[in-house]
Formats: structure tokens, sequence, C-alpha cells
């Protein structure tokens, strides 16, 4: 299931700084300037072993206080419909204002959880000015300082206890789910419509056709599947309208439901910040991932072009480079067949169990092999491994300093882990633990 936050408020209460606090990263334009956020931001968050997105929706400059209400209004509607907790983010300095008070009236439709968060709480006097929000009626009220991060530890974990623990495997085992994601325009429809043979989705070469994502059930190679179509993931600063933003988390939340991302790259435009962004999106997500790259019967052919392509592909993809990429398309159906192959290929991969015997008898070698470095005198010992019983391929490795074990080693085992097992697509997890 994915599970969705958005922070809403009206702008310069200090919702980027939160949502990059969030995030752990500067992601957003954060000024004290009023309306500086003026597009929507995304991301993953992680506490306390739980991910979640994030959803910071964006202040805007209005000419006029009637076009705000509206604009604020429709951000708050959306952010409604399509989350599951709503963060509402009022500023102490200011005090409570007409839109806030606008804001309230919105959110106190909704049977969905809102956290009256108010912000820039950072010493006592402004802890007993925090009080006048309490006149706002909400049961769930935080006061915090996005700067300092004061206050957000308590705040997270009030929004990952609403989470169900759905990262354990699944009993049944349902249908497989591949998600067609990229940007607007690479031929994600196209694909889908070759794939199915009928015109599904609207395709024309305008960017951003398909609104919403689709779903397929589909049967190949005596498999059965659900293909989910996207709407593209647009570069950040090009989300303006509110169907694009809609789209936006309509996207993100496929991605969350799909076992394996077909990364779709348009062949002329090769690989940009957007996709390498949508990538590490999937696979911070866990998600299977294979890269396709469509349009290839325009592109110019020499001996080597698909090894140079593929070879300069996977630089630009590193420090994850096992994954499957393949030229097609999905015009004149091109290889689209072999794309669905490596889509099941890595869901297998994903899916497969190793058992704990032979887990340790290739990896222990490993380590005999290549001993973690001592650190302040201390021999690092790994004992024992085994696979974590959740979705994402997962391993722990029992030893007697697991603080002690830096990123190199565990790049080394990772290595070794995919050398000695299908893992090509497959973002894989270690976890180092007391023995």
């Amino acid at each position: 299931m994915s599970f969705t936050v958005a922070v809403v408020g009206r702008p310069n209460v200090g919702k980027s700084t939160f949502f990059n606090r969030m995030l752990e990263q500067r992601k957003a334009i954060v000024d004290d300037i009023s309306g500086v956020t003026r597009d929507r931001q995304y991301g993953v968050a992680e506490w306390n072993g739980k991910s979640f997105n994030v959803i910071d929706t964006g202040g805007f400059v209005p000419k006029s206080e009637d076009v705000f209400e509206k604009e604020i209004r429709k951000q708050v509607l959306i952010a409604l419909e399509e989350t599951d907790v709503i963060v509402f983010m009022v500023d102490v300095a200011t005090g409570i204002t007409d839109l806030d008070e606008a804001m309230t009236q919105m959110l106190r439709k909704t049977n969905k959880p809102v956290f009256l968060v108010v912000n820039k709480v950072d010493n006592h006097d402004r802890l007993l000015e925090a009080s006048e929000f309490y006149s706002l009626g909400f049961d769930k009220i935080h006061f915090l300082s996005s700067i300092s991060g004061t206050g957000t530890g308590d705040l997270l974990d009030d929004i990952t206890a609403l989470m169900k623990d759905d990262d354990s495997v699944p009993e049944e085992v349902p249908l497989p789910k591949f998600s067609i994601i990229g940007q607007p325009n690479v031929g994600k429809s196209s694909l889908l419509n070759a794939l199915i043979g009928q015109e599904r989705t609207i395709v024309s070469n305008i960017a951003g056709t398909t609104r919403d994502t689709i779903h397929t059930n589909y049967k190949l190679f005596n498999k059965e599947f659900v293909l989910i179509d996207t709407a593209g993931i647009r570069r950040k600063t090009k989300v303006n309208e509110d169907l694009e933003f809609y789209s936006v988390i309509r996207a993100i939340r496929a991605m969350d439901e799909a076992d394996v991302c077909m990364l779709v790259l348009d062949a002329e435009k090769g690989i940009t910040a957007q996709d390498l962004s949508i990538f590490a999106m999937a696979v911070k997500k866990g998600k299977g991932v294979v890269v396709l790259v469509n349009k290839w019967d325009v592109m110019p052919k020499e001996t080597n072009t698909a090894r140079d392509y593929e070879a300069a592909l996977k630089k630009k993809l590193a420090p994850f480079t096992d994954v499957p990429v393949l030229f097609i398309s999905a015009t004149e159906k091109v290889r689209i067949h072999k794309a669905i192959e490596l889509a099941l290929e890595v869901y297998e991969s994903r899916s497969q169990r190793i058992a704990t015997s032979k887990l340790n008898d290739i990896m222990l070698k490993a380590v005999e092999a290549y001993h973690a470095p001592v650190v302040r005198g201390n021999q690092v010992k790994i004992k024992y491994v085994t696979q974590l019983p959740v979705v994402v391929p997962s391993f722990a490795f029992f030893c007697n300093y697991p603080d002690e074990i830096k990123a190199p080693y565990k790049n080394y085992l990772e290595n070794q882990l995919r050398q000695n097992f299908k893992l090509t697509g497959v973002p894989i997890r270690i976890f180092f633990r007391k023995k």
C-alpha cells in the first residue's frame, strides 16, 4: 500500500523547510520571501523503519486575495482526495490569519487524519503564544521548529503509527504488477497499446496526454500480470496545472503499487536528470527496475551503438548498475515482448527466497576471502547471514561490531550477493546486527 502525507498551509509558514527535514535533504527552494515554492515537491521520507510519500503542496504568489483563496482551495481539495494524512502548517509568529481559518473550515470536512502543526515554536514565550491555535479545534496539535528540528520526531511517530505494517510477505501471492513509468511523451502509452493490441489510452505527441493511471490485466508466456500505465512524472518546475499535480501523485502511487517498474526513456534525448530522479525513487522504494530505451528505430546505428549507449547509460545510473537495459520501439513493436520477459525475470528474482544454508555457505566464504577492516583495534567477525521475511530482498549479517562496518565493505557484500545469486534489476538491502 502506498502511504502519502501532504503538507498544506499558506505561503511562508515553513512548509518547505519542514519538507526538507522530513526528506533529510535540501530539495525545495527555501527563502523567507512569501511564495518561493512555486511548484509542488514530492519525495520519500523514512522514520522508524517505515517509508512514506511526502507531498509539499507549495505556496502561490497571487495577484489578488480572491485568486489566492481559489488556488489554496484547489490544492487542499486535491491533497484531501489523493493522500492519507494531512499536515496543516501554521506559523506562531503571525498567529491565526483569515486564510488559516478558511483552510480549517475545509479540513474539518474530511474523515482523514489532520495534524495541526504550529511552526517556528523555538522558545518558551512562543510556546505560550502558540496556545491560541487550540481555538481552531483540532484534536492533534504539534508544536515544532522546522529549522532546528525540535518536535518533528513526535509528529513523525504519530504519522507512522497510522501506517499498517504491510512490508511483510503476503500469504496469498497476487498477480505481478508492472508499472510503466517515465517522463511525459517518451512513449509509455504507445508501449501499452502495442502490448495489448488496442487503443486503450489516448496517444498523441502532446506531452502529458495520459492524466491518470490505467490498469490492464494481461496474459503472455502463460503468465498473468497487471500492467499499470502512469501519467508522466514531469520535472517539478513544469508541474503547474492542478491536473498535473494530481497526475504526479497518481504516478508515484502507481510506483508504490508495482512490483517492477519499467522505466521508459527517449533514445534521442538520452537519460536526463529527471529520469535519474524517477529511477532513484523506484530504487529507494525497493522496486524491481527494467530500463527500456524507446524510439530506437529512429536512431542512427553503427557497429557498437547499443553497447556504447548502454555503457554510458549505466555510468549515469551508478552505483546501482545491475539493471537490464533493452532497446525497443513501441510504434514498430520491436522487442516489446522481450520487455515483459525481462520484467517477469526481475519479478521472479525479487520474489525469491534463498535458503539460509546456501546463503551462509557462499557468503561466509566471501567474508573469509576478504575480511572487514579492523576498526579501532576491533576485528569484525561475521558469523551468520539470513534473508529477512520482507518484500524487498533484505539480508541480515550477524556480527560482533555491527556499527563498525562501513559503506565500502557493505558494497563488497552486495556485489558478492549479486555475483552469486540472480538479483539483476533488484535493489537489495543489507543490515548488520549484533549476533
